[in-house]
């Protein structure tokens, strides 16, 4: 059986606005039109750029539902429903296939560090329960648990399992996963800093932080590589790196609200523990925002 593909290009992990009395649903739904608007071909919602950890089942279920709406099927809709507890995944993946969503994206069980063989266990059971393509999502710097090639390969054989998220950063480990499943598993770059190394790769795009704050340049860089223009995304890639690395100079998704906030689209507000954006790395983010000509 052939796998469902869920979309070439630039997806965007999308941040979730707050303000004093929760998520801002008006603030949300211009971004949503916006991103759409700027080309991008999925929105992620309810993730690690989404701060889903800290949202209530509540919120994160309506967020979803919401989401699913706004767009009104202009674009898919991926649902983060990952879990440190495979059971609390299990439901919030068969929540957000119910209501529509049209991929969920699992990460690694985040600090219970699970073993290899843990982790096939663990996503064959949401995968099971899937009715929706399910991603894996490999972000071992904020999960401690790497998955690693040889547990893709077992993964691959799942029918629901249809894509990769992979954001480990390490290239050997990469390029063995596209050895062993790139032609039966979609794998999309999870690191806005190595777009262009995984699409040379065979990379099917990337789910993307960076386009949060520059949709339209982060649609180019993989529209230009897949037109053959090799040379022109290597030169998009160079000259976002600057702002790729200020959105990265503190942890996720912290510089990406305090730049929409600096934008007017939402206001910096982050669940705790995550705090405002400190100083010297809020100057240089206006820094390289003001050279793209954002400010």
């Amino acid at each position: 059986m052939e796998k469902k593909h869920i979309f070439t290009g630039t997806a965007t992990a999308l941040v979730t606005p707050m303000n004093e009395s929760g998520v801002d649903y008006d603030a949300l739904g211009k971004l949503i039109d916006w991103q759409i608007s700027a080309g991008v071909k999925a929105l992620v919602v309810c993730a690690t750029t989404g701060e889903a950890p800290t949202l209530t089942d509540n919120e994160h279920c309506k967020v979803l539902e919401f989401a699913i709406e706004r767009s009104g099927r202009r674009v898919p809709i991926i649902a983060g429903t990952g879990s440190n507890d495979t059971g609390h995944a299990i439901m919030m993946t068969q929540f957000a296939c119910t209501i529509g969503a049209d991929a969920v994206l699992c990460v690694t069980p985040y600090y219970n560090r699970p073993t290899q063989k843990g982790l096939i266990a663990s996503y064959s059971a949401i995968a099971d329960a899937a009715t929706a393509p399910v991603i894996l999502y490999n972000v071992p710097s904020r999960t401690g648990t790497n998955i690693e090639p040889e547990t893709y390969e077992v993964l691959a054989d799942h029918p629901n399992i249809c894509a990769i998220k992979e954001a480990s950063g390490r290239l050997p480990k990469i390029m063995e996963t596209f050895r062993r499943v790139g032609d039966r598993l979609d794998i999309y770059s999870g690191n806005d800093d190595q777009i262009l190394p995984l699409l040379a790769m065979g990379s099917k795009g990337v789910i993307s932080v960076l386009s949060n704050v520059v949709p339209a340049k982060a649609v180019a860089l993989c529209e230009r590589f897949f037109a053959g223009d090799v040379a022109g995304a290597a030169k998009l890639q160079l000259e976002l790196l600057p702002l790729i690395q200020a959105l990265f100079s503190q942890t996720s998704p912290i510089p990406a609200k305090a730049a929409l906030a600096r934008m007017g689209m939402i206001e910096e507000r982050l669940r705790l523990p995550l705090t405002p954006m400190e100083e010297p790395f809020r100057g240089k983010l206006y820094e390289r925002m003001a050279e793209l000509g954002l400010i």
